[in-house]
């Protein structure tokens, strides 16, 4: 070892050793060995008689404060029964911390207490999530009688840090990330210090509980904290693998579970992996993009053939089931909520009154299709009501696309099919094909009603241009050929073809 320019190091000597008594495992003694090697400027001789003392510090040490973290509940349960096979239930998150998977975690630490298993390893790789959800994720873990290991492969950002703190042990692959732990709105704006203060908070309790350093805890927070070595203030923390291994946020490093356990020494194993049921792989079909997509489309397909051929038949029908195809299984990932079937209920009867009660499509009907819409695309987000703290903001932008490309899809669809469905030669037979001509006595008007051509009455409703107007005290549907016509105007009927009375300002 090449010499080092000089040997009055004793100051810095004596600050690193301070820092050293935070230190809790040999492999952070040997890191911080190397540390104060490359960041002093020690000769070789000097530099032996630090290491050596060091070295001998060492069992004192851990005598006082390590020997508790580490044998942590994974080594007491090697070391009570180190000759048998270990039961390992896995079961994965790997996408946004929302509902569903509060739902997998839950169904998994179920699964695992029935089948009596030695430890839980849950599989990880992901950018965050909901807070909520991951504070439920969070207590769980925290309460498992069971030993939980957490396996970062990648990534455990924002609230995936806060689930991997809470496990027994935590291993990540090399190149892999966690930290960043700043909660951000759905536009990833950082959000007012009362939401990081509970944060920070569950951060520091978190690591308190599990043996690790709250300050660096919620340092993944709060940019505001400064911790010498670790991260300079202005700075949200996130650790790489190596970087979480040096000051106790990780165990070790593996590439698959399989060389997690055997880091672990959970040797032999027999592993059980978290199977979806065949209500799950249902649930899982129906919330998919395209399948949602489909099932709007056959919502509003429904509706709009119902409208044209009154009364309860196939179509009105079809809208419900598909309806209850799309709402009941996000409803049950606790995706949807009542607020948002209510908003696409309430939006159908908007609509229906601007259909029938005041004809035309005015304020009412707009606003009728932006709640329908609404619904149909919040159903799909992990939002909690008007809340969307934690939500990514892709995700709703990806969930507004899907409704109205299928709101458009469908209305084209319909309006294409209803031209064509009954013409073609495939569903002719469908369609009556006679002609019924008016010279041979047919006709599909009232004979009444002509008698109305020449009368004069007032606009029953608003005609904007279509309405209903009142003539001899009765009400009939009519069409303005002269633009609006306000409520209470005189009219005049100048005409009547397929079956509907046209008028004219009086």
């Amino acid at each position: 070892m090449p010499a080092l320019q000089n040997d009055n190091a004793g100051m810095v000597f004596l600050s690193h050793i301070f820092t050293f008594w935070h230190f809790q495992t040999i492999q952070s003694l040997l890191s911080f060995i190397i540390n104060i090697f490359v960041q002093t400027t020690i000769n070789e001789k000097t530099m032996k008689a630090i290491v050596l003392t060091l070295l001998l510090l060492a069992p004192a040490i851990n005598f006082f404060g390590a020997e508790e973290v580490r044998r942590d509940r994974v080594t007491k349960v090697l070391e009570a029964e180190p000759s048998k096979t270990y039961l390992v239930y896995k079961f994965e998150i790997k996408d946004n911390i929302a509902a569903p998977a509060l739902h997998r975690t839950q169904r998994a630490f179920e699964e695992a207490d029935s089948l009596m298993a030695d430890f839980i390893l849950l599989h990880m790789n992901t950018y965050g999530g909901a807070v909520d959800m991951a504070d439920s994720i969070r207590t769980r873990i925290m309460q498992s009688k069971i030993p939980v290991i957490v396996f970062v492969d990648n990534n455990a950002a924002s609230a995936g840090a806060l689930i991997s703190i809470a496990a027994d042990r935590i291993y990540m692959r090399p190149g892999g990330n966690i930290g960043a732990a700043t909660v951000v709105d759905q536009t990833g704006e950082v959000v007012p210090d009362k939401f990081q203060s509970y944060m920070r908070s569950m951060m520091r309790s978190t690591a308190e509980a599990k043996g690790r350093d709250p300050q660096i805890a919620q340092a993944m927070v709060d940019p505001a904290i400064e911790i010498e070595g670790v991260i300079e203030e202005g700075k949200v923390l996130t650790f790489t693998a190596s970087e979480a291994m040096r000051w106790g946020f990780a165990e070790g490093m593996a590439e698959n579970v399989e060389e997690v356990l055997e880091l672990a020494g959970i040797q032999p194993n027999t592993i059980v992996e978290q199977q979806l049921t065949m209500t799950d792989r249902i649930i899982q079909f129906l919330i998919s993009p395209i399948v949602s997509g489909l099932l709007i489309m056959l919502i509003l397909g429904g509706i709009y053939f119902e409208l044209q051929t009154p009364g309860l038949g196939f179509p009105i029908l079809l809208a419900i089931s598909a309806a209850l195809l799309y709402f009941a299984p996000l409803y049950l990932e606790g995706l949807a909520t009542h607020y948002e079937i209510v908003l696409f209920v309430l939006g159908l009867i908007l609509i229906a009154v601007e259909l029938f009660v005041i004809p035309g499509f005015g304020v009412t009907g707009v606003l009728g299709a932006i709640f329908v819409i609404s619904g149909l695309a919040l159903a799909m987000v992990g939002n909690v009501g008007f809340d969307f703290t934690g939500v990514d903001g892709g995700e709703i932008l990806k969930s507004f696309l899907i409704v109205i490309i299928a709101f458009f899809l469908s209305l084209t669809g319909s309006f294409y099919l209803g031209q064509r469905l009954f013409t073609t030669n495939r569903f002719g037979e469908l369609a009556l094909n006679t002609v019924q001509e008016t010279a041979s006595g047919y006709t599909s008007a009232d004979s009444t009603m002509k008698t109305l051509v020449g009368k004069t009455g007032t606009a029953f409703t608003m005609l904007r241009p279509s309405g209903k107007v009142q003539i001899d005290d009765e009400i009939y549907d009519a069409t303005a050929l002269t633009g609006f016509v306000d409520k209470g105007e005189n009219i005049k009927v100048v005409k009547y073809e397929t079956s509907q009375v046209f008028v004219v300002k009086a």
